[in-house]
């Protein structure tokens, strides 16, 4: 089996120069590399991972190939995004989550880029678990729900009965929390994912706390002045807390690009995110086995912060692609 020797690694970890032995499709670093062996002038990182997206407003051809490997879809078509997870983007995996699960005529109904197919009224109770039944026949990666102050909203039972039949389901549930109270509302819930850092308000430590098991996309950078101030502050005391921010980056909201978001990147970093817990951030959890086909090369050394990240990002190729050499015995 094929062995190569590489200037430096990251597995959850930073690793220098490092020997990684590649077997049925799967990376393995198998050792440091040794002083009288020769490198390859290239870092390797896994893929990046978009934990928050709408490919339907976007052209998701321009991800084929690209530094995201993972791309999770948080609302659209049912039928439409299902084609989109079975026939992806080259090199890509698709996550879906089907609709928006929200209260008749809560959010996003109305709004001209949702579609009326992607949004599913959730009236009651029974109404909640026959959404669960359906998610689960339907394959979904995660239940979406929808709770956007100014529209109409789920009431507490209900929003526990959505909660509780996913869980039980083994489905994770993701949350869109806009206005004051929903963050609280989510985490009360037991939502699994906030979709955004919450922006229209400061949450209160006492209610970061009782949330520190979840987890949040980032989409910082879809905010601006005090939205984004505000939704900054909370991502840096909610780490604190010891919760855990993930990049996403609400592709499709506006004018965001189809494949890697530098900005998002730089704001993540504003938000005090660096090292190890920046590129768990955007490339998942630590792993010992790595697929071949997710990593990326580049010619930078490992990136230690968000502007060495996005220069890293901007030069990278699939591991794929780099077809590096044997180790060199000097």
């Amino acid at each position: 089996m094929p062995e190569y020797a590489v200037a430096g690694i990251w597995d959850g970890r930073a690793h220098g120069p490092s020997v990684l032995r590649v077997a049925g499709g799967v990376v393995t670093r198998v050792e440091a590399a040794a002083p009288d062996v020769t490198p390859e002038p290239v870092t390797v990182l896994p893929g990046v991972v978009d934990r928050h997206v709408h490919l339907g407003l976007v052209d998701s051809g321009a991800l084929a190939g690209g530094p995201v490997v993972e791309v999770h879809d948080l609302g659209w078509v049912p039928g439409e995004i299902a084609l989109l997870r079975d026939r992806p983007p080259a090199g890509v995996t698709v996550r879906v989550a089907g609709p928006f699960h929200t209260a008749p005529g809560g959010y996003p109904s109305g709004r001209p880029w949702a579609p009326a197919a992607a949004v599913r009224a959730v009236p009651s109770a029974a109404a909640a678990r026959r959404a669960v039944a359906d998610a689960v026949a339907g394959r979904y990666d995660v239940l979406k729900v929808a709770l956007h102050s100014g529209m109409p909203l789920l009431g507490d039972a209900v929003l526990r009965e959505l909660t509780g039949a996913a869980h039980d389901a083994g489905l994770p549930v993701a949350v869109h929390a806009e206005g004051a109270g929903q963050a609280a509302r989510a985490i009360g819930a037991g939502a699994d994912l906030l979709a955004h850092a919450p922006w229209t308000e400061r949450v209160a430590d006492a209610v970061l706390a009782g949330g520190a098991r979840m987890t949040w996309c980032s989409t910082l950078a879809i905010h601006s002045g005090t939205e984004r101030a505000t939704a900054t502050d909370n991502v840096r005391r909610f780490l604190a807390l010891g919760g855990r921010v993930v990049y996403g980056t609400d592709m499709g909201n506006g004018p965001t690009p189809a494949g890697l978001n530098a900005e998002e990147i730089m704001a993540l970093g504003a938000a005090g995110l660096a090292g190890d817990e920046l590129l768990a951030a955007l490339c998942g959890p630590p792993a010992d086995r790595l697929p071949a086909d997710r990593l990326l090369v580049s010619p930078h050394p490992l990136p230690l912060t968000a502007r060495d990240a996005v220069a890293w990002l901007a030069d990278c190729r699939r591991f794929t692609a780099a077809e590096p050499k044997e180790p060199h015995v000097n």
